[in-house]
């Protein structure tokens, strides 16, 4: 016997997506460019582009969760593009690995001013 309860109710209400009041809301958010950036400390790190990369560039790291990465660079790297990202973590060094999911010019003013690229990388 379990006595596991879920935390969350399945509600039976039905979304009207043709209701002119949610397509007024959808609307209004429609040019919102969330970056998961503010919300974790940022660390610089070294980045290798690619299986067989020989030099590291700097990167800052501004958002992590289990299974993603984001980084800011100066540089843009392409999708689908393996890299491998190294920090400090107290006295070591620590290397993960990901894969570009997205990668795009930031949105921010202080982005565009210094070259700014934000990348989504998917942790392998």
């Amino acid at each position: 016997m379990s006595h596991f309860k879920p935390e969350f109710k399945v509600s039976n209400h039905q979304v009207d997506w043709n209701d002119p009041r949610l397509d007024a809301l959808l609307r209004k958010t429609e040019d919102w460019k969330l970056d998961n950036r503010g919300a974790y400390p940022s660390q610089e790190v070294q980045v290798q582009v690619g299986w067989g990369a020989g030099t590291t560039r700097k990167a800052v790291l501004v958002w992590e969760s289990d299974r993603v990465m984001v980084l800011e660079t100066r540089f843009l790297i392409p999708q689908g593009e393996h890299v491998r990202v190294d920090r400090v973590f107290g006295d070591s060094m620590r290397t993960g690995w990901g894969v570009v999911a997205e990668g795009r010019p930031g949105f921010r003013e202080e982005d565009k001013l210094n070259g700014v690229y934000v990348h989504w990388l998917h942790v392998t």
